[in-house]
């Protein structure tokens, strides 16, 4: 057994961590192999997840099943949207078969895990399996687009909590238009979508069993079960001035009209910029004992191996870390081949252990002078600043925003809207509008997350030393800080 598996009830996991910590990876890499077919789907023992015997210790999830380009992102990207953080990973794979240990615990102590949720859509994840013993699995299909609307009176944190119901109840959204009117009333609008379906009949069965026993929603949005859950838990939230709470399947035309207002020139160009700059717009300024985020390291070295890439990382650890070196890694089309190990270290303890991956495209090492500079950049861009904030004015109003990276395959970060309504809730903002919709920009897509803030606050929202603060706790938020 590798000493990593043995080691990882020794792991002391902080209550709280407020500054970031140091992380060091590396990653050897070859090209993508393209797989054949005549495969059928691997069932539920491809994924185990082990509960640690304390609160305390991290929860142990195990993948092992064929491997694939991206996949990992994918798993990344789920436990992520779970609320949970890596600590320490495993993952070993000849290009065809993979296993994957990842050591995991909440971000929020406070919140409960779905663990056996998390199971069966890591479970989804997993691709064809070219051994014909594997039965009963789970078959993906289309989810279809929901709009949420409802009108109550407005408060201080309404629109966290409300994201928060959906969050609990795996409802994905998609898009928001949030308005308040001159009564101090709200009309809000979630395009959602569910993320508890897509499975065989039998496995179906096995994950209501559990759901009706924890007292969670047991069925899917398009049923009236599903939608009388999820319209009760938002109505305990929203109180008795809610006047109509409303659920019902998308229009057709809302698929593809998910675009943006436009964005000021000088606005995208600080938050779509692909390129690092030295020097800080005040807009985007760090709190001091940030600095360190300026501090991140890319080396390629093609002689460590005669078939794969090695790539070491060296930066500040954030939430999702792994999630957006995978991320990166997979829109390029590189595959990780050999072995990664990460752990990561809380504050205060600042040397860094190894993480080794190794990864490529089309099973060949990158050797182009050219690609591996385009992919040192992308990936040192991505531990900079995996997530832009700022702050500037819209008119006589003042007007935060976010832009979130989407992956080639059209999904962005998860839970990036949950983190901004919470910050503004700790800070006692009041959100007078809101929107989430996408961009393109020089070829890549953006999730664009608009804020109007209420005035009526204890901040001078015209004041830049306000204005640094509010994003400084936003950006600490969704970095997980």
């Amino acid at each position: 057994m590798h000493p990593h598996y043995r080691n990882h009830s020794q792991l002391n996991i902080p209550d709280r961590f407020s500054i970031p910590f140091d992380v060091d990876y590396r990653i050897a890499t070859t090209m993508a192999p393209v797989g054949g077919g005549g495969m059928v789907n691997a069932n539920d023992d491809a994924v185990l997840v082990q509960r640690g015997r304390t609160p305390r210790e991290p929860c142990v999830v195990t993948v092992n099943c064929t491997d694939k380009t991206g996949l990992g992102c994918d798993i990344c990207w789920t436990i992520l949207d779970f609320g949970l953080l890596i600590v320490k990973g495993d993952v070993s794979t000849d290009g065809k078969w993979c296993y994957v240990v990842l050591w995991v615990v909440p971000h929020d102590c406070s919140s409960r895990v779905q663990w056996t949720n998390l199971k069966e859509r890591l479970v989804s994840l997993c691709p064809p399996c070219p051994m014909p013993f594997f039965y009963d699995s789970p078959t993906k299909r289309p989810s279809h687009l929901f709009l949420l609307k409802f009108c109550c009176l407005d408060r201080r944190g309404l629109l966290h909590d409300v994201t928060q119901v959906l969050v609990v109840l795996e409802l994905k959204i998609e898009s928001v238009k949030v308005t308040t009117t001159p009564d101090g009333r709200v009309l809000d609008l979630f395009f959602i979508r569910d993320n508890v379906l897509g499975v065989s009949p039998g496995f179906q069965s096995r994950l209501n069993l559990f759901l009706s026993q924890n007292n969670v929603a047991t069925e899917l949005l398009h049923t009236k079960e599903r939608q009388l859950e999820t319209r009760q838990r938002l109505q305990s939230v929203l109180g008795e001035s809610c006047t109509s709470c409303e659920l019902q399947l998308a229009d057709s035309h809302c698929e593809s009209h998910h675009g943006v207002s436009s964005v000021s020139p000088t606005a995208a160009e600080e938050l779509f910029r692909s390129h690092y700059s030295e020097t800080e717009h005040h807009m985007q300024a760090l709190s001091p004992d940030m600095t360190r985020l300026k501090k991140a390291s890319v080396n390629i070295d093609n002689t460590m191996s005669p078939s794969h890439t090695l790539l070491q990382i060296h930066c500040v650890d954030h939430k999702g870390l792994l999630y957006d070196i995978m991320r990166t890694l997979k829109d390029q089309d590189i595959q990780v081949i050999v072995h990664v190990t990460c752990l990561c270290h809380f504050p205060l303890v600042w040397t860094p252990e190894s993480i080794t991956f190794s990864s490529g495209s089309h099973g060949r090492k990158i050797v182009d002078p050219e690609k591996e500079s385009t992919l040192s950049s992308h990936l040192k861009m991505e531990m900079l600043h995996p997530l832009r904030v700022m702050i500037t004015s819209r008119g006589p109003d003042t007007e935060l925003l976010v832009a979130n990276p989407v992956e080639l395959c059209g999904h962005g970060r998860p839970r990036v809207f949950y983190d901004i309504t919470r910050a503004l809730k700790a800070l006692s903002i009041c959100i007078f509008s809101a929107e989430i919709g996408r961009h393109t920009e020089s070829d890549r897509e953006w999730e664009v997350y608009r804020f109007l803030l209420d005035e009526n606050c204890e901040y001078q929202l015209l004041s830049v030393a306000s204005r640094n603060q509010i994003v400084d706790k936003v950006r600490r938020t969704l970095m997980g800080w």
